[in-house]
């Protein structure tokens, strides 16, 4: 669609819309009606998230973006048009000072370090990212805490009545949303809570918003942001490729698609090929774009940094978060008197600019250390199980979790200590994602069970909306579920080694295995359970003290290695339980572990 024809269809939609009581803020200013949503009785939050779901379309959209790939254009104009239909101009979203950061690994951990350390200014921040943990209304914040489940109930029905009210059928060869090119006009799942993001923040005044990129960048709906006050992007790696490319030189060219003229970008040590992108992609458009200095540079003359996050790979993002919080005050110091930080003149390397090096304030440093961002890198100590929650997803970040998670358990080594200690990995990957890859890089961890299961939270999720998702059915994710199990298996056998009882051997300058109690035979050392509940009832054999059901599901210790296994978790002194490979699976677990969450 040209942009010509966009408009004309944003002032058809426009004018065939009656205004209806009082009008307020923009709306008014555009001549479209502001009235409160209708809200009968039964409207409450979880009606609002099943409604949302019926706009799941996730795997479909990305069919249809990588078939427009050529034009990234197409796909902002139609985001401007939804826009328009729920009563905004792009010109509106220029009144909100965004903070937008993309990347393939730690955007969101350097999102969540960003506003932190922004907040401790006094501040008012929002926050946007995907996907949720455990409620949708997650992934919309105002001062770090997700929107109350009536601000979300509230702003979801208005925007959604008025999304409804103005549809048309789509023209032939269109798409969107609930269908194929025959149906009406809705946005998808993460345009529709884009647009709801925008509505939040606008009306809640925030002083910034920091914005998470979802896939991609030159694709991706948040693009239609014309005025940033500053771009960011986190480490790079190989992920969605059937949408990015399947080297790291295009997936470098798609996320640089957020650089805009004029406005300041910083991103983090990159592979040369990545790196060499993202400058071209800058110097084409006049952006200026900064390398971040490693964190320790930013330590000299101070004291250690520390950081609420764990992992060595965190340090990437904390820097690149400090380098936009920075650019950011800088800004509002000229407007609002914050005081100025002391800066070192840039120096080259590699051809790319290097970010300024700068003492960082006390706010910075309690932002740092005070920043929570559940599912990465977390552990939860429970009586005599230890749960390691990280939603690595990319081989990238595959690697990273390995590394916490070992360097985690040889900080709790004891010496002299009595009893056995058993690992257990609980594990599943979604899209088109390699899980033979991901698994084999867990290897190294040598687990004595690996626990595979979709990530459904129970066996029916009829009440939990937020969780449902309607891409995939139940035989799809199960029979994914044994792919991982098979390659679990083979990998398994190619390390067979004659001496089942040896201790592995460990990695060069890595802690010393753990393990304690012999392998299972290699062929019947995996499980798959239909759903997360059942997977933690196994894993935790009644001995998590917050978790706890009345009794087993039928069944569930008919498998021989479920039976005796059940045995040796009962009897463990200590159980270390590593969930990863997707942030969908964590939630789930989050859900049942931490029921406050729900709350």
């Amino acid at each position: 669609m040209s942009r010509a024809r966009c408009h004309l269809r944003t002032a058809l939609f426009l004018a065939a819309v009656s205004p209806r009581g009082a009008t307020t803020g923009v709306a008014a200013r555009r001549g479209l009606s502001a009235w409160p949503a209708p809200q009968e009785p039964g409207m409450e939050y979880q009606d609002a998230v099943r409604t949302l779901n019926t706009l799941q379309t996730n795997a479909n959209y990305l069919e249809q973006v990588k078939r427009q790939r050529g034009d990234p254009q197409t796909q902002l104009e139609a985001m401007e048009l939804y826009l328009a239909r729920s009563g905004l101009q792009v010109e509106d979203l220029d009144q909100l000072n965004i903070i937008h950061i993309t990347g393939t690994k730690g955007k969101g951990s350097t999102c969540a370090f960003t506003e932190r350390i922004l907040r401790n200014y006094g501040l008012k921040t929002g926050f946007f990212s995907s996907p949720h943990l455990v409620q949708v209304r997650e992934r919309i914040r105002i001062n770090g805490q997700p929107i109350s489940p009536e601000l979300f109930t509230k702003h979801f029905w208005r925007l959604y009545n008025r999304l409804e009210e103005t549809k048309v059928p789509m023209p032939e060869g269109c798409w969107e949303g609930r269908g194929d090119s025959s149906c009406v006009s809705m946005p998808g799942y993460f345009r529709f809570l884009t647009l709801m993001a925008f509505h939040v923040f606008l009306q809640e005044k925030v002083d910034l918003a920091v914005m998470e990129v979802g896939i991609g960048g030159a694709y991706d709906c948040t693009n239609i942001i014309r005025k940033p006050v500053v771009c960011g992007v986190s480490s790079l790696g190989i992920d969605h490729t059937g949408l990015l490319g399947e080297t790291m030189e295009k997936i470098a060219w798609q996320k640089g698609g957020i650089f805009k003229c004029g406005v300041p970008a910083f991103t983090v040590l990159q592979p040369d090929g990545p790196l060499a992108v993202l400058r071209d992609r800058a110097q084409q458009i006049s952006c200026p774009l900064y390398l971040c200095p490693p964190l320790e540079a930013l330590e000299e003359g101070g004291p250690p940094l520390i950081l609420g996050l764990e992992g060595e790979h965190q340090q990437s993002n904390a820097t690149l978060a400090l380098q936009l919080a920075r650019c950011w005050l800088q800004r509002k110091d000229h407007q609002a008197g914050i005081g100025e930080l002391k800066v070192s003149r840039p120096s080259l390397l590699g051809q790319l600019p290097l970010a300024p090096v700068f003492q960082p304030t006390s706010h910075m440093r309690h932002g740092l250390r005070d920043t929570e961002w559940l599912g990465r890198t977390q552990l939860l100590r429970r009586g005599p199980l230890t749960w390691y929650l990280d939603g690595a997803h990319t081989t990238g970040s595959m690697q990273a979790c390995v590394r916490w998670f070992r360097q985690a358990l040889h900080r709790r080594e004891r010496p002299g200590s009595s009893g056995s200690e058993v690992r257990v990995l609980l594990f599943n990957s979604t899209g088109d994602r390699d899980s033979a890859a991901l698994l084999k890089l867990l290897q190294p961890c040598q687990f004595d069970y690996a626990v595979f299961c979709p990530n459904l939270t129970e066996m029916s999720s009829m009440d939990n909306a937020d969780q449902q998702n309607f891409t995939v059915t139940l035989d799809q994710v199960l029979l994914r579920c044994l792919t991982h199990q098979q390659h679990w298996s083979r990998l398994r056998e190619e390390q067979a080694s004659p001496d089942l009882w040896s201790t592995p051997t460990p990695e060069p300058g890595g802690p010393a295995s753990l393990l304690v109690v012999p392998h299972p035979p290699h062929s019947t050392s995996s499980l798959v359970f239909s759903c997360i509940s059942h997977a933690l009832q196994w894993i935790s054999q009644g001995r998590d003290p917050v978790f706890q059901l009345p009794s087993p599901p039928r069944g569930l210790l008919a498998h021989p290695v479920a039976s005796s296994g059940a045995i040796i978790l009962q009897e463990a002194a200590a159980i270390h339980v590593l969930v990863t490979g997707s942030l969908h699976l964590v939630g789930g677990v989050l859900k049942l572990l931490e029921p406050s969450l729900s709350q």
